[in-house]
């Protein structure tokens, strides 16, 4: 029997396609997948984010690389971002807050209508033209909404519980914010049906923010309903000091508003509600479609009140609050 034998050139070109071969398995490898988030704030709850994402198996830098823009209350900002996401293939969009929300998806419907968006935020996303319903959000959009901005009435509520009937009350919003609109409505409504006088002022900036607390008593406003905003939140802790340093009675839309110095707080939590879009995002990236995933409502809503806050402002709060009281602070 007759053996063939290799000639060097021969062996040369096996040998060099063998070593080849896994080069080429690599480049086979699928990309790893890339996440755009649009802030309208701060990475405030970017750490709720990635919990979410690590429920589904994602963790950043490992399976899953993040492109963050992030607006910090410059809403301006937000659709050339936008675009610049788009520009990048992203595999989706998370949109954290209302007005980045609107413009990831008023950016997605003109250049990639494909492109998933997963939002967070705190506005009816109905009202706001982004899904159709809320158990079948239809399109290439859902998320998950604290409906926060729809709790005003129960805010003016608490705080005339805390402080009687007589006493001037104004609401905080940011006129840049898309969900103002509906939340001053609410709270206007609401003050009309109980003969309650309510200021509107407006905000957004902290340099706003400062002239608006340092002209509250000049206007003799005496108590304050902080609107719920993104930018609102990474300024909280601030709003809380400014109230505590004029001693302004105010309910804030963040559980941290209470916390660090404010009278009340009336919320979900806003750290769960982003949570759960980071969830949605990895269920999405698994091939699930959007429009599959009802929003989601958080079931349940926290009061928090200071009792070293109240005492500092005179006010000897209701035992009916405090027996409803979820936190209270000493």
């Amino acid at each position: 029997m007759r053996i063939n034998h290799l000639t060097r050139h021969q062996f040369i070109t096996l040998l060099g396609g063998a070593a080849a071969w896994p080069l080429a398995a690599r480049a086979q490898q699928p990309a790893m997948p890339v996440i755009g988030i649009l802030g309208s704030g701060s990475e405030q709850f970017k750490d709720a984010l990635a919990q979410g994402l690590k429920e589904t198996g994602y963790v950043e830098g490992q399976n899953v690389r993040i492109e963050y823009r992030w607006a910090n209350g410059a809403y301006e900002r937000l659709p050339g971002m936008a675009s610049e996401l788009v520009g990048l293939h992203v595999n989706i969009i998370g949109a954290l807050g209302t007005p980045a929300a609107k413009v990831a998806k008023e950016t997605t419907d003109k250049v990639s209508p494909e492109l998933p968006v997963v939002f967070a935020f705190g506005a009816d996303p109905v009202a706001e033209g982004l899904v159709a319903s809320l158990s079948r959000p239809g399109g290439n959009v859902t998320g998950s909404t604290s409906i926060g901005a729809s709790l005003a009435p129960k805010r003016l509520e608490l705080l005339r519980t805390f402080l009687g009937k007589s006493i001037a009350i104004a609401i905080l919003i940011n006129p840049d914010s898309p969900a103002s609109r509906a939340e001053r409505k609410d709270a206007e409504s609401a003050s009309r049906a109980i003969e309650q006088r309510l200021e509107v002022l407006t905000a957004r900036n902290e340099h706003e923010i400062d002239a608006v607390f340092a002209g509250l008593k000049e206007q003799h406003i005496g108590a304050l309903i902080i609107s719920v905003d993104t930018f609102y939140y990474s300024q909280i802790r601030r709003m809380a000091a400014l109230a505590s340093g004029h001693a302004v009675p105010a309910i804030g839309p963040l559980r941290e508003f209470a916390s660090a110095g404010g009278l009340i707080s009336y919320s979900p939590s806003i750290w769960d509600v982003v949570r759960l879009a980071g969830v949605y995002i990895g269920k999405v990236l698994k091939g699930v479609r959007p429009a599959d995933l009802p929003v989601m409502q958080p079931t349940k809503f926290e009061l928090t009140v200071n009792l070293k806050a109240a005492k500092v402002l005179g006010i000897e709060v209701p035992a009916s609050l405090l027996a409803i009281a979820d936190e209270v602070i000493e």
